[in-house]
């Protein structure tokens, strides 16, 4: 059934074209916001309690405009799996790479939270410079993962390791002068995170970010990946200065207190259908 689902996809995307699939990805969005009840009711639960108070048909009109911009990316991924280089280009522009620049060959962590093009905006990054290296999370449809990192590395050469290989490959690479596109802000339990607020809510956050640029002396460089009427934006923003700071809970609230200025400017991208508060302070029942 992948295979088959596979092969529709690329047939499609030689027939429309990336404007056409995306076309298609935001007809699909639109069915699946009435018919995928699970993901829609974890959307729900997160707006309501990063956004308690927008009124609850504001917070419909954005899960609504989620699901259509979530499955537009989705459906154009394709270009970054088959597309040719002038596609990627011609879907995904560059704004901001002076502030990545300076710090080119020493060590340098590239803050891309989940934001709804980043898959696409990490393969335009192999265009303009490689090589990188970066983490995943294996995904379970063997296909699929396969697809991911052969478009992850077809342009230029990554590292990319496994969240199961550990850190120590990634801090070699960092040592190394190898640019990290690292993906900070999803619950991945209690294990090396804590409770840091987000949006005024606690969430279990990944330290990871604080110790890397501790122990490795890295710049930050935030990369939000915007998508656009059309196409998308990989927008890098200036280093943070003075990072990580006294401790890791003023490092981990920095983090996410600029994701947060992020998702108010564009609501409807962040990834909200990933149980983001599903880990639980001791003693407080489940939100989901």
């Amino acid at each position: 059934m992948t295979r088959l689902g596979i092969a529709l996809l690329w047939l499609l995307h030689r027939l429309l074209g990336a404007r056409g699939l995306g076309r298609l990805g935001e007809a699909l969005g639109g069915l699946l916001y009435h018919l995928a009840r699970g993901r829609r009711h974890i959307g729900e639960v997160n707006l309501r309690l990063c956004f308690p108070e927008r009124p609850e048909a504001e917070r419909r009109r954005i899960l609504k405009a989620h699901f259509r911009a979530f499955f537009r990316a989705v459906l154009q991924e394709a270009v970054s799996w088959w597309g040719s280089r002038e596609e990627v280009e011609g879907l995904t522009r560059v704004e901001g790479f002076e502030h990545v620049a300076p710090h080119l060959g020493r060590p340098l962590i590239l803050l891309a939270p989940h934001f709804i093009g980043l898959n696409i905006a990490a393969v335009r990054l192999t265009l303009v410079h490689s090589p990188t290296v970066s983490m995943y999370a294996r995904i379970r449809n063997p296909a699929i993962g396969r697809l991911v990192l052969h478009a992850r590395t077809r342009f230029g050469p990554i590292e990319l390791y496994s969240r199961h290989d550990g850190i120590k490959p990634v801090l070699r690479a960092i040592g190394r002068g190898l640019p990290f596109y690292y993906l900070p802000d999803q619950d991945q339990g209690r294990r090396n995170a804590i409770f840091s607020p987000f949006f005024g809510v606690p969430a279990a956050t990944v330290t990871a970010l604080s110790r890397l640029a501790g122990l490795t002396g890295a710049r930050v460089v935030p990369c939000i990946a915007e998508q656009t009427r059309d196409g998308y934006v990989a927008r890098f923003y200036p280093a943070w200065e003075n990072f990580p700071g006294e401790n890791v809970e003023s490092a981990t609230r920095r983090m996410n207190a600029f994701i947060e200025e992020r998702v108010r400017e564009m609501p409807e991208q962040y990834f909200w259908l990933h149980k983001r508060f599903k880990t639980r302070p001791e003693g407080e029942a489940p939100v989901y």
